[in-house]
């Protein structure tokens, strides 16, 4: 359990946030009519923002519920309340339980105080799982990184389904916070390099672009890589002649040469060849699936760090972020050979409910070393 705050954080100089007042008044109604926990649903003792409150409930739901008689001549159930939860929180004062007593505005309200509890506790449930996928689509040291990735993405969303079932959502809500601006891989001097070898290698060997259909010109980093890319398959698919200047004249056509871009430039990313389209394809799109992740990622984040969305608008702003990932990684198992095989249907009739986040609903594919 988190360190226990300091006494002042327990009263004087409590943290701005209404879920801190919410959960003052949800362990106020429950310390006055222990009774009342029987109405509370939901939550744990981890659903609360701070240790001491999260101490103080644990206590109140593990200890016997007092005789309601007794408890209304002393105080004797609150000290054992307090003496527990000090086990947990040693900064809590039988002042702050009164206190918690005090500013609960109606007990009989203590089941509406849960809800809010727990869509707090699920907004910042969602922020955490969230960042855990970015932290990993940019941790550079992964010897699995595609895999890994996708087992994540699998986890935030499992989150997102979880707080769908206690929060199902409502059709045509989402998120009013803006989406957060692509950022570009730490490794953009690589992405750059590969992408022109891809590039001038698939201008060599037009047949082999055939192979690499799942590659999308936004997979690519650049601008103009994408543009060249477009420009390079729509050739193959007319089934006209590719070589530098054929590409050079469709990009002008498209609108590719605008400044600073050089003709001669172009001539000269397109004649350098090395290695296989298939290679250079495989690399484009793992560094693309590993950037809609992050992005994913940075996106859900936002949603949950916005207070004004709601446990619904998350989940359905989540899954359409989802859907990102759940469309690239269907892509990048057709690249890798790791379709995997569908599973029967299960005889039992299935229970009632939303439908899974698509990033659950397909297994992890794992990255394919060259």
């Amino acid at each position: 359990m988190p360190h226990a705050p300091e006494p002042d954080d327990l009263d004087a100089t409590a943290p701005p946030q209404p879920v801190f007042h919410v959960e003052q008044a949800l362990l106020g109604a429950l310390l006055l009519d222990p009774h009342r926990l029987g109405d509370v649903r939901g939550i744990a003792a981890d659903s609360f923002s701070t240790a001491a409150h999260a101490a103080l409930y644990a206590a109140i739901t593990t200890l016997p519920p007092p005789d309601p008689a007794e408890h209304a001549k002393n105080t004797a159930w609150l000290d054992r309340v307090l003496a527990t939860g000090r086990e947990q929180a040693c900064a809590l004062t039988a002042s702050y339980l009164h206190t918690l007593i005090q500013v609960c505005p109606w007990p009989r309200h203590a089941p509406a105080y849960a809800r809010i509890v727990e869509a707090e506790h699920a907004r910042r449930h969602l922020e955490k799982a969230a960042e855990r996928l970015v932290q990993t689509a940019h941790d550079v040291s992964l010897p699995h990184p595609v895999q890994t990735v996708l087992t994540e993405a699998d986890a935030l969303a499992a989150v997102v389904d979880d707080i769908a079932s206690h929060f199902p959502p409502r059709a045509g809500v989402l998120p009013r916070t803006p989406t957060p601006p692509p950022v570009l891989p730490a490794d953009h001097t690589e992405a750059l390099e590969e992408e022109q070898l891809l590039l001038a290698t698939a201008t060599a060997h037009p047949a082999d672009v055939g192979h690499v259909q799942w590659l999308l010109p936004e997979d690519l980093t650049f601008p103009l890589h994408a543009g060249l890319w477009q420009c390079l398959t729509t050739l193959v698919r007319r089934h006209e002649p590719v070589d530098p200047v054929t590409i050079l004249w469709e990009a002008q056509q498209r609108g590719l040469l605008d400044d600073p871009t050089e003709p001669g430039d172009v001539l000269h990313l397109l004649a350098e060849p090395a290695g296989s389209v298939e290679h250079w394809s495989e690399r484009a799109l793992q560094r693309s699936l590993l950037a809609t992740a992050a992005q994913t990622g940075r996106r859900i984040q936002a949603y949950a760090d916005d207070s004004a969305n709601t446990p619904f608008q998350l989940v359905v702003g989540a899954r359409r972020s989802l859907a990102d990932i759940s469309a690239i990684r269907t892509r990048w198992q057709h690249a890798t050979g790791t379709i995997p095989t569908p599973r029967p249907r299960s005889a039992s009739p299935a229970r009632a409910g939303p439908p899974p986040t698509p990033a659950v609903a397909a297994s992890p594919a794992a990255s394919r070393s060259r």
